[in-house]
């Protein structure tokens, strides 16, 4: 046998299938087709290391995950999605995130202003701070809430964070009081309406004409028939607001807390104006000293008892828009005042200012006693002499006046 001449591996390599049993080409023709045949086959030549299957890239089964996860998430919305999505919106948004940075990494820049409501819980305020751009993902800052010891509490409020916060970050500035924004307001009992609209107005740049707008129905925040103002429904306290509350809040905030401590004091919706009325008046006559309150409370409702006129210079100098505690003999000859006792008999038409939780008790309970007359004797201590006979009266109204008369500085106190 004639030996065959050994083969080249490459040649035979790129030959198709059943190439190799062919013959020599014996024309040009042949050996150019041959030729083309080999080429072509090169191009499907190919190793099992370079030609293995492409796995995919994490990302695209990332994303695909996150697609099928919202997918099933609509189809929920159609039967009960909603408590479902209000309820497992942070691990759903875990799974959607998976793989990806779910946090910031600083205490981030910029500000912005976030709210917290009554009542919102942990999945709620993850929510709002995402929306915000505070931090990055729900998920990041539920998961800290879920592993902080103790639990986190949260007032509701509007709060001054930063943009771009971490989880961490995000949580501690909530923590922090200074970063709640505020807008607090004082009153000292017996404040008028007037006088309190002006402060909240200050406090809070809400408007004097958008509080007396929403202040113009007393009815509408329950008051008593006879209110034709909001004046001693309006309680005297603390209180802090946050920024971009209405009008109508502001004021049926301070109306509640009247409510609220009538209630408490065992006030009958029945009785409220009569009380709020007498409250208002003992308010505005007492001095410095709580005790004087019952005291006050005790002379005006035994003269009341008595048919005789309440004679409260605080009522004229109410009607006639002074802010003093003398009054003139044409003040309290004025009839055209309806607050005006030395003329008009019983209570005034109203309350005369917004009486505190002390003067609305005594109004309710005064002190026992037989007083019928009481006067200031000391305008700086506040010390009041109250008599039972109108010489004992006239004899304290004496050592008043030389009080006044005493010195310049005393005088001032008696304009």
């Amino acid at each position: 046998m004639t030996p065959t001449p050994p083969s080249d591996d490459t040649t035979e390599a790129l030959r198709t299938p059943g190439e190799q049993d062919q013959p020599a080409p014996t024309t040009r023709r042949e050996a150019r087709e041959q030729a083309a045949r080999r080429a072509h086959a090169s191009t499907l030549a190919w190793s099992p290391e370079e030609h293995q299957a492409p796995q995919k890239p994490k990302k695209r089964r990332r994303w695909l995950r996150a697609v099928i996860v919202i997918v099933v998430i609509l189809g929920l919305f159609g039967a009960g999605g909603a408590y479902v999505w209000n309820t497992f919106q942070p691990q759903v948004m875990k799974l959607i995130d998976a793989g990806q940075p779910t946090d910031y990494p600083g205490a981030g820049s910029g500000s912005v202003d976030v709210s917290i409501k009554e009542g919102d819980i942990g999945s709620d305020i993850a929510t709002t701070l995402q929306k915000a751009g505070v931090v990055k993902t729900s998920g990041a800052f539920y998961d800290l809430l879920l592993k902080t010891k103790p639990d986190p509490v949260f007032q509701p409020g509007v709060y001054k964070l930063k943009k771009r916060m971490s989880a961490k970050d995000a949580l501690s500035a909530l923590q922090d009081p200074k970063n709640k924004l505020t807008r607090t307001v004082a009153f000292p009992e017996g404040t008028t309406e007037k006088d309190m609209f002006a402060s909240i107005s200050k406090a809070t740049n809400i408007p004097v004409a958008q509080l007396n707008a929403a202040a113009a129905d007393p009815a509408s925040f329950g008051l008593p028939a006879q209110a034709k103002t909001l004046e001693g429904f309006l309680f005297p306290a603390t209180y802090t607001f946050d920024p971009g509350v209405s009008a109508h809040d502001v004021v049926k905030t301070l109306v509640d807390r009247a409510f609220k401590a009538l209630a408490a004091d065992g006030v009958s919706a029945s009785d409220r104006w009569r009380i709020v009325t007498l409250a208002s008046v003992v308010q505005a006559e007492a001095g410095p000293n709580p005790d004087d309150l019952g005291k006050i409370a005790r002379v005006f409702q035994n003269r009341l008892d008595a048919g005789m006129l309440l004679q409260s210079d605080a009522t004229v100098a109410y009607g006639a828009g002074a802010k003093r505690v003398f009054t003139t003999d044409a003040e309290r000859h004025d009839a055209g005042n309806p607050y005006n006792t030395y003329v008009h008999p019983g209570l005034p038409v109203g309350p005369i200012g917004n009486p505190g939780d002390a003067a609305i008790k005594a109004a309710l309970a005064p002190t026992p006693g037989p007083w019928l007359y009481f006067v200031t004797v000391n305008l700086k201590t506040g010390e009041t002499q109250f008599s039972t006979t109108i010489d004992e009266h006239d004899a304290a109204v004496q050592k008043l006046q030389d009080w006044c008369n005493a010195s310049s500085e005393n005088d001032a106190y008696c304009k």
